[in-house]
């Protein structure tokens, strides 16, 4: 999931039930709590922040990231209205007019199956996370921030990992996890406004696969260290929204002819989608240099990986086979991104038959293994300096 400016600037919202139906639960109306309630957080704690779900489209930082009493939100029906709208067959989120992207049931599964992929490659978490989250000072609760958190899929797992944490998940929707660990909460923010309400809050902050609903992403990245404490860690993780041939050169829009790859040219389309939307599709190519050159940053480590677009080499030894493994991960991950990136094609002008024939043509090569492409995935983590 990403995030990205919201329409208005004038809209601040934040709905807050505890367990015991304290004196807060006069902030929600009776219409809300008689509607279905999905509860996204768990029992109380003295050792972290309490759950919260705020939402804020605001300039006015004393407005946004309150932090109030109760220890349990509830997200009621009238709060899912507000949070989503339905367009081209997806729910999108119903603040921002960047981000195209669905935030619907259907995009959370496509999010969790990628997060699995993601960790067989990439490993669970960058080498000095483990180290830094750890239980080793009296007194102080280390803290970790995942801007963009999508399904929440990589901000459950550090919560339930580090149980002596607390976790927070930024996105523009709430998560809706029934079985959120109880030192994890989720807020709802546009971080495209700014994190200065968060400084110096977190021992690691981490953002992955935003850049399409960032409009900044070299500023997002000054927030980021600015939230950080002394030696803490920022970990990116972003493609380029391009396809590469099998020699590991970018498939570019000029260079569409008649044999390009299906795939490839509706990756470029979605690229200049994200472009025209405000996003910055190619912020993965900058990661390494913003980092290594940020004056509040050092020991920067960049890692790139190769993800075939499907199962298409040849051969039956162990390396071969798990590369096709991990192609076919990616052809699903593709298959139902054609779908997710429906939303983002049509509201961007594109005729629905052009959408139609890349999106038919695609799903086709891919199921077919035909095309011999890859997809980039850039990996960038530094550490905050000791001040």
């Amino acid at each position: 999931m990403l995030l990205s400016p919201a329409p208005s600037r004038s809209h601040h919202m934040q709905v807050y039930a505890d367990c015991s139906m304290s004196s807060n639960i006069d902030l929600l109306d009776e219409d809300d709590m008689e509607s279905e309630v999905c509860s996204v957080a768990s029992g109380p704690s003295i050792h972290f922040a309490p759950s919260v779900v705020t939402s804020a489209t605001s300039h006015d930082w004393e407005m946004r990231s309150a932090s109030p009493a109760p220890s349990m939100y509830s997200v009621t029906s009238s709060l899912r209205a507000a949070s989503y709208r339905h367009e081209f067959g997806r729910g999108i989120n119903n603040y921002s007019e960047v981000y195209r992207l669905p935030a619907d049931d259907e995009e959370f599964e496509r999010l969790d199956h990628q997060h699995l992929m993601f960790m067989e490659v990439m490993g669970k978490y960058p080498a000095p996370l483990p180290e830094i989250l750890a239980d080793d000072t009296p007194g102080v609760t280390k803290t970790c921030v995942d801007l963009g958190c999508g399904s929440g899929s990589w901000i459950l797992d550090v919560a339930r990992d580090f149980p002596h944490c607390s976790a927070v998940a930024v996105d523009l929707v709430p998560m809706q996890d029934v079985n959120m660990p109880p030192n994890c909460r989720s807020e709802v923010d546009d971080i495209n406004l700014g994190l200065q309400h968060f400084y110096g809050a977190f021992n690691v902050a981490h953002a992955r696969l935003v850049s399409s609903g960032i409009r900044d992403y070299k500023g997002l990245i000054d927030e980021m260290a600015q939230t950080l404490r002394p030696r803490g860690l920022i970990q990116l993780v972003e493609f380029d929204f391009r396809v590469y041939d099998v020699n590991k050169r970018p498939i570019m829009p000029s260079q569409l002819e008649e044999e390009t790859p299906w795939v490839a040219r509706w990756m470029n389309m979605v690229n200049i989608a994200v472009e025209q939307r405000g996003g910055e599709p190619d912020a993965a190519n900058h990661l390494h240099h913003w980092l290594s050159t940020h004056p509040d940053l050092e020991e920067t480590v960049y890692r790139e990986f190769w993800f075939q677009t499907g199962p298409w080499k040849h051969g039956d030894d162990p390396h071969t086979a798990r590369d096709n493994r991990i192609g076919a991960m990616m052809r699903d991950d593709i298959l139902a991104f054609l779908k997710s990136g429906r939303p983002l094609l049509l509201s961007n002008g594109l005729d629905i038959a052009m959408v139609d024939e890349l999106e038919s043509n695609a799903e086709r090569e891919l199921l077919d293994a035909s095309a011999q492409t890859y997809i980039r995935v850039q990996n960038v983590y530094a550490r905050r300096i000791a001040y």
